[in-house]
Parts: C-alpha cells; sequence; structure tokens
C-alpha cells in the first residue's frame, strides 16, 4: 500500500506516540507452536498483553488462538494471506491499547462462528458465557435472510449486544480498522462504499466511546479514499513544513525546564497531528503556522499536578486565553479529560499544549478499552440475579437503545443511526428534580420532554427553561433546568410542529409513531407568535352535525371550533364534506358575499365536543400549571397548547380541549377565568377579525 492510501505509516514516522499495529510478519504462517508453548504466531500479542497485564492467565489465549488457527484453515484473505492474520491484528490492535484477557480471546475467536463450522454453543462450552456472548455480538447477519438490510440488523444487532457490554463495540472498531488498512485489493467502488459507513457511523462510535487511537487512524484512512486530492495536498504541506517539530521540539525542552525548575515531574512530549487534524488547521487558517501541525503533551502523577503545570506555563510563557480549555473539571461525554491550553514563546512561535495524567492519557487514547472488564467482581462478589449493569455504558448509548426499539423498519433505523452520530457534542441539563439529563448540542423542549418521560410526553402542554415559560422549540444550552408540565389526560397527542424542533431519534421517533396512528387532523397545531392557535384546516366532529345531504362528511371548522348549543351553519368544499361554523363566524360572512350556499345543520344526540380556548394573562410563577389544574378539574382533556412569548408582562395561552359534555364549557371558561393572573378567557376567531358573541360566565 502506498503512503497515500497508508497515513498511519507517516504518523509512525514522524515519531507519534501511537500503538504500532503492524508487527505480525510471517509468524501466522507457522502454524501451532509444540505442545505447552505458546505459538510463535501470537507472540505480539502476549507481549502487549504483558504490557498492560503482568499476571494474566494466558492459558485461554492460548486455546482460543488454536481453535481460531485451525478452524480458519485454508482460508485467504483478498490479499493472499491466510485468514488468521485478521483475528490475530484484530487482538493485537486491542491488546496494545490494554484490554483484557476476555475481549482478547473473543477477538481472536470473533470469525470463527461467522465463516467456520465453529457454533456459538462450541465457543460458549469452551471458553465461558461471556466470551460467546462478545463473539455473538460482532458476528454478522446473513445477506441470504436479511437482503439489503442485513447491514442495518447487523449493525442494530452489534449496538444492542453492546448495551450489555460495551467490548462488543470495542472488538468492531478493531475488525473495522484493520479492514480498513488493508482496504487496497479491493474495487474502488466497494472502497469508497466502506468508507463511507466508516465515517457516518464507525467514527463517531469510537469518538463517543473515547478511543482516540482507533478514531485518528480510521479518520486519516477514510480521508485517503474519499478526498484523495485533499490528502495529497495535506500529505505535501506536512512535508513542507517538516522543520515545525525542530521549533516544537525547542518549545519543549523549555517547557522541561521551567517544570524541572519548579519541582513538578512532568514528562513533555511532541504529539504530531494526524492528516485530518492538519486538513481541519488549514480550513481554519488561511495559512498555517509552522507550529499547527504538532501539539505538545504534558504528561504528570496527580489532578492537582495538571493545574499546578497550567500555573507555570501561564507564568512563563504568554497564554492565548481564548484557547483554554477545563476537561479535568468538567470531562467530555466519552470520559476525555484534559486541560487544553495555547501558550506563545519569546520568539512569538505559539504551541497548544495539552495536560493530563498518565491515566487520563491512558483513557483518551483508549477510551472504554481502557476500562477493563466491567464485570468483574467486587472482593468476590458476584452481581446479583446475574444483573449486568454496566458502569462503563454511556448515557447516548442508552438513549439509542431506546428508540431504536421503536424502529423496525432497517432503512428508517439506518437513517436515525447516522443522524444520531452525526451529534458528536453533548450538552448536560437538569430536570426539576435536580437528576441530569444528557442531550445532544441543539436539543430543544420538545427532546427533553422524550428523554424524561419518553411516550407520556405526548401530553406536555408546555415547559419552563430556568424557571421562565419556554416555546417547545427552544434550543437548550448546557446546565439549563428544564421543567416539563404535563396535562393529566394522557390521551392527548404532539403537535405535528414538534417534528420541526425535534433533534433526537427518539422524539422523532415517538412524536412520528404518534401522528401516523392518528391520521386525522384532530388536534389544533400551536401558533406562530402573538396569535391564536389557530388553522382554516378543516376537523372531524367530535359532537354529532346532523347535515342536510346524504352520505356528506361532517366537520367542525378550526376558525370557530363550534360547539352544542352553538348556532351554526354548513359549507360544502371538496370532496364532498360539509364544514361547520358558528353562524357568527367572519368566515360565514366572507364565504356569504362570496356567492357560496349555505347548507343547513343542526346538532344530533351526541353531547361530547372539541373546542378552543384563549386565555389572557398576567405573567407570574406558577400560572401554567394552575391552568391546567383548573381545566382538568373540569372533567376536560387537554388535545394541545401553545403558550406564546410574553409581551409586556401579558401571556396569551391557547388550548384545544376535549369536554364530555358540551354544557360545561360556561362553566370551564368561568374556571379558568377564576385563575389568578388571568383576565380573559374567549373561544378562538381569525386574527384581525371582529369580536365574537361568546358565552358569558354570569
Amino acid at each position: 500500500m502506498t503512503e497515500a492510501a497508508n497515513p498511519g505509516a507517516h504518523n509512525r514516522r514522524r515519531g507519534r506516540p501511537r500503538i504500532d499495529l503492524r508487527r505480525l510478519g510471517r509468524a501466522a504462517l507457522m502454524g501451532p507452536a509444540v505442545r505447552d508453548r505458546l505459538p510463535d504466531a501470537i507472540g505480539h500479542v502476549v507481549d502487549a498483553h504483558r504490557a498492560h497485564h503482568p499476571d494474566a492467565d494466558l492459558a485461554t489465549l492460548h486455546r482460543a488462538y488454536v481453535l481460531a488457527e485451525s478452524s480458519h484453515r485454508g482460508q485467504f484473505r483478498k490479499s493472499g494471506e491466510p485468514y488468521i492474520t485478521h483475528p490475530l491484528a484484530v487482538t493485537l490492535i486491542l491488546a496494545e491499547l490494554g484490554a483484557e484477557t476476555t475481549t482478547l480471546t473473543a477477538s481472536l475467536l470473533h470469525d470463527t462462528v461467522e465463516d467456520t463450522e465453529v457454533t456459538l454453543d462450541q465457543v460458549r462450552t469452551g471458553f465461558g458465557a461471556e466470551v460467546a456472548y462478545l463473539v455473538d455480538g460482532v458476528t454478522k447477519l446473513e445477506k441470504v435472510d436479511y437482503g439489503a438490510a442485513a447491514e442495518p440488523e447487523t449493525f442494530r444487532k452489534m449496538l444492542v449486544a453492546a448495551g450489555n457490554d460495551v467490548r462488543v463495540m470495542s472488538i468492531k472498531l478493531a475488525d473495522r480498522l484493520h479492514n480498513m488498512r488493508t482496504l487496497g485489493v479491493m474495487r474502488p467502488e466497494k472502497q469508497a462504499r466502506i468508507a463511507k459507513v466508516t465515517r457516518d457511523v464507525l467514527i463517531p462510535l469510537a469518538e463517543r466511546l473515547g478511543v482516540q487511537a482507533l478514531k485518528t487512524e480510521l479518520e486519516d484512512l477514510v480521508f485517503a479514499i474519499l478526498h484523495p486530492r485533499e490528502y495529497e495536498r495535506t500529505r505535501a504541506l506536512i512535508a513542507e513544513h517538516s522543520g515545525a517539530c525542530t521549533a516544537l521540539d525547542a518549545m519543549a525542552q523549555r517547557f522541561r525546564t521551567v517544570l524541572r525548575e519548579a519541582g513538578i515531574p512532568a514528562e513533555v512530549l511532541l504529539r504530531p497531528r494526524h492528516f485530518v487534524s492538519v486538513h481541519r488547521v488549514c480550513l481554519k487558517r488561511a495559512e498555517p503556522r509552522s507550529t499547527d501541525l504538532g501539539r505538545l503533551l504534558v504528561l504528570v502523577g496527580e489532578d492537582a499536578d495538571c493545574y499546578a503545570v497550567l500555573g507555570e506555563l501561564h507564568t512563563c510563557f504568554t497564554p492565548v486565553v481564548s484557547e483554554f480549555k477545563d476537561f479535568i473539571a468538567a470531562p467530555k461525554f466519552n470520559l476525555y479529560q484534559s486541560l487544553h491550553t495555547a501558550v506563545a514563546g519569546p520568539d512569538g512561535a505559539v504551541a497548544e499544549v495539552l495536560i493530563r495524567t498518565h491515566r487520563m492519557h491512558t483513557v483518551a487514547e483508549a477510551g472504554v478499552v481502557a476500562l477493563g472488564n466491567p464485570y468483574a467482581p467486587t472482593e468476590g462478589a458476584e452481581p446479583a440475579d446475574g444483573e449486568r449493569a454496566d458502569p462503563t455504558r454511556p448515557g447516548w448509548l442508552s438513549r439509542l437503545l431506546e428508540w431504536q426499539q421503536s424502529t423496525p423498519d432497517p432503512d428508517h433505523f439506518w437513517t436515525s443511526l447516522r443522524a444520531d452520530l452525526a451529534h458528536n457534542r453533548e450538552i448536560t441539563v437538569f430536570r426539576a428534580d435536580g437528576r441530569s439529563l444528557g442531550l445532544p448540542a441543539g436539543a430543544t423542549c420538545v427532546d427533553a420532554a422524550y428523554a424524561q418521560y419518553g411516550e407520556r410526553a405526548h401530553a406536555t402542554v408546555g415547559a419552563r427553561v430556568n424557571g421562565r415559560l419556554a416555546a417547545m422549540g427552544t434550543p437548550l444550552r448546557d446546565g439549563d433546568t428544564v421543567q416539563v408540565l404535563l396535562a393529566q389526560d394522557t390521551s392527548s397527542g404532539p403537535s405535528p410542529d414538534w417534528l420541526d424542533h425535534a433533534r433526537t431519534p427518539a422524539a422523532r421517533i415517538a412524536i412520528g409513531g404518534w401522528l401516523d396512528a392518528h391520521p386525522e387532523p384532530s388536534r389544533t397545531p400551536p401558533a406562530a407568535p402573538r396569535r391564536p392557535a389557530q388553522r382554516t384546516a378543516e376537523r372531524p366532529a367530535a359532537a354529532n352535525a346532523v347535515v342536510d345531504l346524504p352520505d356528506a362528511t361532517v366537520r367542525l371548522a378550526g376558525c370557530c371550533t363550534p360547539v352544542p348549543p352553538d348556532r351554526v351553519t354548513g359549507f360544502p368544499v371538496r370532496g364532498g364534506a360539509v364544514t361547520v361554523h358558528r353562524r357568527e363566524c367572519p368566515a360565514v360572512a366572507r364565504m356569504t358575499r362570496a356567492g357560496r350556499s349555505p347548507v343547513a345543520v343542526r346538532w344530533g344526540d351526541a353531547a361530547d365536543c372539541r373546542v378552543t380556548l384563549v386565555a389572557e394573562s398576567f405573567g407570574r410563577p406558577g400560572l401554567l400549571a394552575d391552568l391546567t389544574e383548573a381545566i382538568a378539574a373540569e372533567g376536560a382533556a387537554i388535545v394541545s397548547a401553545t403558550v406564546e412569548p410574553p409581551n409586556e408582562q401579558r401571556v396569551r395561552h391557547t388550548y384545544t380541549l376535549h369536554l364530555p359534555d358540551a354544557t360545561g364549557l360556561t362553566a370551564l371558561m368561568r374556571a379558568m377565568r377564576d385563575v389568578p393572573g388571568v383576565y380573559d378567557v374567549s373561544r378562538t376567531q381569525h386574527r384581525g377579525a371582529p369580536a365574537v358573541t361568546r358565552p358569558r360566565s354570569e
């Protein structure tokens, strides 16, 4: 493979302290060694494993290799290499990252069930339930059975398995990395297809799991395949600025001197940027600085030392204040911790600096892989009732597992998965009870409602953000407190407009599912600011309207929402339906002037009805809750609700309500007017139309 197609070689040549994973040589061709001796082919795996786990029991690895080698014997990769070189390479990747023995055992066997005669029961019998679970989690589904849905359903299966054990995903990432390294033997169109899936799914997963060592190399490999021209330009730029290391080396030496004189034990390393990182710098700056092609990494022993280093560097060099970030006090959602800063030396050269402990560095490179076995018993205690409560399972994965259950269609799942993974930054908001919610950046009150309540959020009537009433489409910021307000009647549904505000698949799927299950336009969507929630679209009548036309569909007009015992009239519309209006409705006068002929209608025997009311009030804390309580107390169900932004301390609430008995409308409006702060309650009408006669409370 040429250098252009192998950016990892460039990173290693420039001295980046990353994992060297291409060391298998010809050992795999030699087969098993003599009895009681580890096979030569896994010598590199053993050395890497012992570096992280000196006391590891290697007997299980030995048995796993013997089974893998014998079962794959006679199989070859498209490159012509024996197939066993692939599971060995994948296992070496994970061993270098510090994975424990169970993960490495499953990695050696990860293709046996899929590509050989070995069965999952044999793996379970020989190596235990955990190894079998990991192997099954990464085993692909057959195209013969699933057709075009095989790939998305395989990823669904893997993610569900990872929900119980994130080590499944670690093996999958290492598997994809080795396949990407050897992708040059594939046809260009297949290379592009695999690279796009890697870009859209695997790289975001590596980022979210904090496995930076895999993520950065995958990014470079995808970059070389999908953007070869930009890759070549970046390679040329790196070659042109090869002297940048000299400037950074000089800065590193000054750092060492400063920290040694301050009595802070620290290791200062030069970290050249990988290809994609250099490309991003070029997009950010028209003319990259010579020191932009690398960063300085300072490693210390304790958290407190990180801040001591920061103080010394900011004292002895000129800090670039805008570049400072503290990911130790506020870690990223993928476990990442570091202090980021940038300082300028006496010559004006600016160096970006990362400050972290050795443990933070291990986690930054290996992410969840470095956390070991999440199910290892504490002090010999077994998990209660076999429960597998994974402490490494991140919140975003839990949310993904929740919404994927609602998307049986593989195409919908695949699209939603890519969209969800496209959000690589999370925010933390707080519920009214003080508990936190993790949401993607750009999430709104709609997303917070469904993240907290699931399908119960269909009954949401409003929200408060930091104590103030807010529209459901309000974007949330890191640290906001969100109180979701639910109607007591949970039979109501969401507004179609919420789909425009939903950013999480969970919210979009839940809202879309409810709307699909209720195809009739039986709800009043929220209104635009400063106008009541109303539409000219017609609705099915909640109460019977009897019309003097045979087989006609009767709908209640949304402009005036007539209810018994309103005086009503009807007008034929397209499709043979009749729209029923209150006689006082301004729309009746307009249609009469236009020459439209009315149809005689009258109320039937049904007593229930649907009505839209507007409550005008002065803003105050607790007003929305008091109004919804008053509505519920009168036996009315809230179908939808809109709270407009305050204007000169005045707030307009618009409710579409279902009443079990139309005769209760007057009492309902009286109860709403009795709520402190409410100065008027009226039926909806067109904006700008003259006032209409409405029931009075007296």
